[in-house]
């Protein structure tokens, strides 16, 4: 089964066919990176309509690379949220149309479980039940138990800011340009992790639920302890850097292993943008070869951030759940926005 993917969520605008949910034909991604950096984050309206410009051209150029045409595509997949509202729909009205106009099954993908399903891709075997994945990003920072093929359970979630968006802010506090994270983690490269001692917010609790807004603070007010960032030398500033990543890190990995323990899990997986730094990474797989689990991480960078080979592969495992009569649901007429948090994975 060929499936065309979109997603434009956030700042991205992409488009990848996807052949029997795991088989990247193409993944072409389009990003408004340089825009954002002008603005020193992303604007939403900004966002949107360098979406609405490339939309048309990122589909046509996967199609052409794919050397595909509309008769050799069984579905379109999109993702229709969580995300920025008028980036979203510039995905959401281009799928709607191209679904009329080819008469295409339509099926809404929940971006999130996107990230959950790029764990698949370019992948021979399904993982090996049950399993506990991280998908950390900037704006979603999640635990969940997938149990089997179709069943996927939240167990927690941030209470405030997500991962990525703990390394954009602590990257700001530090002077370092964006997007934050990866020049945080460049700079922390040279540095100490274990110079400051900063804490790792609710790692004791009782739950699976995450914060970093406190991780934020501590960094701003070992800045200005030291006098502030303009008195800081390169050293301090990558120690500083070094420290930071190292707690957020810390936090994450905890709670994904007292998860896989309490669960159960025979692989434990990583996904979303955070899933490519290699601070992660490594205490990761270091972490899982100590307990003997099976792990995976994304087979490409381009696959841990936001991408339409995610949403198509996503797309391809809810039309294998569903029945006929859901399966004639999956059109243009029904695909509705869906801004919240709360996991779907249906039809």
């Amino acid at each position: 089964m060929r499936i065309l993917g979109i997603e434009t969520s956030c700042d991205e605008t992409a488009a990848a066919i996807v052949s029997d949910g795991t088989i990247v034909e193409v993944n072409v991604i389009a990003s408004s990176l340089l825009l954002h950096q002008k603005t020193g984050g992303i604007v939403p309206e900004i966002a949107a309509r360098d979406s609405a410009e490339k939309i048309v051209l990122v589909i046509e150029e996967a199609l052409e690379k794919a050397n595909c045409d509309w008769k050799d595509l069984d579905a379109i997949a999109v993702t229709n949220g969580p995300g920025l509202l008028g980036s979203l729909m510039v995905g959401i009205e281009a799928a709607k149309t191209l679904a009329l106009l080819y008469e295409k099954p339509l099926i809404p993908v929940f971006h999130i479980a996107g990230h959950i399903f790029s764990n698949v891709l370019e992948r021979a075997e399904l993982p090996t039940f049950p399993v506990v994945s991280l998908t950390v990003a900037g704006g979603h920072n999640d635990l969940y138990l997938w149990k089997e093929g179709h069943e996927i359970q939240r167990l927690g979630s941030t209470i405030d800011d997500a991962a990525g968006e703990a390394f954009d802010k602590g990257a700001r506090l530090l002077g370092l340009s964006y997007p934050g994270g990866p020049a945080l983690a460049k700079l922390a490269a040279s540095g100490d992790p274990k110079s400051y001692d900063f804490p790792r917010p609710m790692r004791s609790s009782d739950d699976y639920n995450f914060s970093f807004s406190g991780l934020k603070t501590a960094l701003f007010y070992a800045i200005e302890k030291a006098g502030g960032r303009e008195k800081l030398s390169e050293k301090a500033l990558a120690d500083l850097a070094a420290a930071y990543q190292e707690a957020i890190a810390d936090t994450l990995v905890t709670k994904l292993f007292l998860a896989a323990e309490e669960f159960e899990a025979r692989e434990v997986h990583l996904a979303g943008g955070v899933s490519a730094n290699l601070c992660l990474r490594e205490k990761f797989l270091r972490k899982a070869e100590k307990l003997g689990l099976k792990t995976r991480i994304p087979a490409k960078i381009e696959y841990c951030t936001d991408n339409a080979a995610m949403i198509a592969a996503a797309g391809f495992a809810m039309w294998q759940k569903a029945s006929v009569e859901q399966r004639e649901k999956f059109s243009f007429k029904n695909i509705v926005v869906n801004l919240s948090h709360e996991f779907r994975f249906n039809s």
